[in-house]
């Protein structure tokens, strides 16, 4: 058994599942966030916070409660590992105004999810800047234990590296009929990160966009009910 895994109590929504990035352990959650257990950390990616209010105020029309159901999701995962510190990698708001349109109750549930820890916002293509008010810290990456941990993966293979933007999703045929899930997508030297964000959707790993970021191999592990299923990327199936 690895460092991470033993290191990790078996909850409800956690793996038992570690992979090592270079010099940093990983544990996959099943909300889409991973445990880093030596950091005492825990990763997120893309929440795209009041994606539901940017379509709305376009005139699609969409249940307005995404924000609440990512919080929720995250606010699960943090009471699950009580990390010492959160990083949300990019992507965390939907564009520039989506501060101003939160309500009060989605800010203070925010607020109190930071209390007691180090919170860093990663910015992103749709979130370059973000606002003191909204808590914590932010920077355009950080690297911990000589892995780099951005919003948007790097062209090359070169460096170890956990990234989200691309919100992988996989198909596969399971008894019979084909489902569709977010996942991790794995290499050796790279994790790309499932998106959080209630309406963040997800792209299949068969599109072209992965294709040069993972030369080296490619490893998917979709979300499952209760499990992490770790598919043959030869199985993979095209929307």
């Amino acid at each position: 058994m690895t460092v991470a895994a033993a290191m990790l109590a078996k909850r409800p929504g956690a793996t038992n599942e570690a992979f090592m990035l270079g010099r940093l352990a990983l544990v996959p959650d099943l909300s889409g966030a991973l445990w880093l257990p030596e950091e005492r950390t825990l990763v997120v990616a893309d929440l795209h916070l009041e994606k539901g209010s940017a379509y709305a105020a376009r005139g699609v029309m969409l249940p307005p409660y995404d924000s609440t159901a990512t919080l929720v999701a995250l606010g699960h995962a943090i009471r699950r590992h009580q990390p010492a510190r959160v990083i949300a990698l990019g992507d965390s708001f939907h564009d520039r105004d989506a501060e101003n349109r939160l309500a009060p109750e989605t800010r203070a549930t925010l607020s109190l999810m930071q209390q007691g820890r180090d919170w860093l916002w990663i910015t992103g293509n749709h979130d370059p800047a973000i606002s003191r008010a909204m808590g914590g810290e932010s920077a355009a990456e950080i690297v911990l234990a000589g892995v780099a941990l951005r919003h948007e993966p790097a062209a090359s293979e070169s460096e170890y590296e956990i990234a989200g933007h691309l919100h992988p999703a996989a198909k596969v045929r399971m008894r019979g009929r084909a489902i569709r899930r977010r996942c991790f997508a794995m290499s050796a030297r790279r994790c790309v990160m499932p998106a959080m964000g209630a309406y963040a959707g997800g792209l299949n790993l068969r599109d072209a966009a992965f294709r040069p970021l993972f030369r080296e191999g490619l490893s998917a592990h979709l979300l499952g009910d209760g499990r992490l299923f770790r598919i043959d990327p030869r199985l993979l199936l095209p929307d």
